[in-house]
């Protein structure tokens, strides 16, 4: 039996895997979520030995069942290969009492890669099998790295433009150097004068306005998503918590069937929501943390049962978490609604016109899976140097946000269980943040602050952040957040 995707807003709108990659984002403006948990063969003792192509493999063809054999490996294998710095892809390191899990070995140096460097090929796979030769458009609004991994993946693929919409001030230095000296005839970077929700919230709009759905079409053109909202991207990232879990029993960490807890700097809730997927499928997860920073509307959704974006926007040290419209939370809150896809657009309908929900008759086991918590700015920057100081590694600030929300939960709670912390960059993406938390000193300019990093860390510096500072800018272009619709009109001809 296939298993079937469901809009989180409409029980009636149900498609395959494919077609739910293919558009990405709900006609009705749900999301694509799977409405039952696919059967996985998850033994540890075999699976500690399995590559993490091998792994891909078993998680992928579960939820993704109506791609061949042929297509996924075709996927897989063209995805995660030399692309990435290390064979093993994702490895995990010991620090102290927690576990890091490297999601930063690819070709941009952030976990977005882990996804995005298979998203291209599942996409147009995917038009194949469903006989589509319209031009696909990726059109994404990133808070720094999902638009420069989606490029590096969509770059000169046929067939494909893609579209990226960023903050202008809430970026690092890196990131938009990284996104704005971008190659590739097909791809196209506008900065906005706003923030990354007033970009999410304008390109849902555009995924939902009909007239412009039928100007597309008769461009034999249309939009899909490189988002966390597209399943696409959600799926790939089940992957290296299994593959984490099968290298902790290989290492003798822990044995067969021991509880882990993972903790996961959070903004859209896309990665978290991956943890739980893991779990679902057999995973032994003691408690997913979901670590905020000062933008911490998620912790006070764990806390409250209230989800309230009415609240001051906070540019912090970890723009990837600045977000207050957390999407991927919408299909958590399917789950804990029972699949009513009535009771969920009710309170996304809340959300848009009175700025906040509460949660009442939820699945109090889904619920009792979760902690939350945040770190203030100080409170990261300290992590940093702790880290530092014990186990001479450095994290970036994201991953800094995990490990404090990580050790307060643990002294709070008397939890020794086995921690896992997704480090969801490297530190060379936020250089001046984690010299200045280590020594106190900013170096003003982010490539002075990699060559100290370099000094201070010993970790080569990473291809992506090498020559960086010299290459050409392409992409130049501002808008209004109003403009956003006519800037896309334009690049595409319409």
């Amino acid at each position: 039996m296939t298993l079937v995707y469901q809009s989180t807003r409409d029980e009636n709108n149900k498609v395959t895997a494919s077609q739910a990659i293919l558009q990405g984002l709900a006609t009705d403006g749900g999301l694509f979520t799977p409405l039952t948990t696919p059967q996985v063969d998850l033994d540890f003792d075999q699976l500690k030995d399995a590559s993490y192509q091998e792994v891909a493999k078993l998680v992928l063809s579960a939820f993704l069942d109506d791609f061949t054999e042929e297509e996924l490996d075709y996927c897989i294998n063209n995805a995660y290969d030399s692309k990435f710095d290390t064979p093993v892809i994702a490895p995990v390191v010991k620090l102290g009492n927690q576990y890091n899990l490297e999601l930063f070995h690819g070709s941009t140096i952030a976990f977005k890669d882990m996804a995005l460097s298979i998203l291209p090929y599942l996409l147009t796979t995917s038009a194949k099998k469903q006989g589509v030769d319209n031009k696909i458009v990726i059109l994404t609004a990133t808070s720094g790295d999902t638009g420069k991994a989606a490029m590096a993946g969509f770059a000169d693929v046929p067939g494909t433009e893609i579209i990226v919409f960023y903050p202008k001030d809430g970026v690092s230095k890196i990131q938009e150097l990284q996104m704005t000296t971008q190659v590739g005839d097909n791809t196209h970077v506008i900065a906005i004068d706003g923030n990354f929700d007033d970009a999410q919230t304008d390109v849902k709009r555009m995924f939902n306005d009909e007239d412009l759905r039928a100007k597309l079409l008769a461009n034999k053109t249309q939009f899909s998503s490189a988002n966390s909202m597209n399943v696409g991207r959600l799926v790939p990232q089940v992957v290296y918590y299994v593959y984490a879990y099968a290298q902790l029993v290989k290492s003798g960490d822990i044995q067969n069937g021991d509880k882990v807890n993972f903790t996961v700097p959070t903004g859209n809730f896309g990665n978290i929501l991956a943890a739980y997927y893991a779990k679902a499928i057999g995973v032994p997860v003691g408690k997913l943390i979901c670590a905020s920073n000062e933008n911490n509307v998620l912790t006070d959704f764990f806390t409250t049962g209230t989800y309230d974006k009415k609240r001051d926007f906070k540019v912090t040290t970890s723009p990837s978490m600045d977000i207050l419209v957390s999407s991927n939370l919408e299909r958590l809150i399917f789950h804990l609604l029972g699949n009513s896809a009535a009771k969920t657009k009710e309170l996304m309908e809340s959300l848009a016109s009175a700025g906040e929900y509460t949660l009442t008759d939820a699945d109090q086991d889904i619920l009792n899976l979760f902690a939350a918590g945040f770190a203030t700015e100080e409170e990261t920057a300290a992590e940093i140097k702790r880290v530092y100081d014990q186990s001479n590694y450095i994290e970036d600030p994201h991953t800094a946000v995990a490990s404090a929300v990580y050790t307060s939960y643990a002294e709070r709670t008397g939890d020794n269980t086995p921690t896992v912390i997704a480090s969801t960059a490297s530190p060379y993406k936020f250089p001046r943040v984690a010299v200045a938390a280590v020594t106190g000193k900013d170096s003003g300019d982010d490539f002075k602050a990699v060559e100290e990093l370099h000094e201070l860390s010993g970790v080569a510096i990473p291809a992506a952040v090498n020559g960086l500072e010299t290459a050409e800018v392409r992409h130049k272009t501002v808008v209004a957040t109003a403009d956003m619709q006519k800037a896309v009109e334009d690049y595409l001809g319409l």
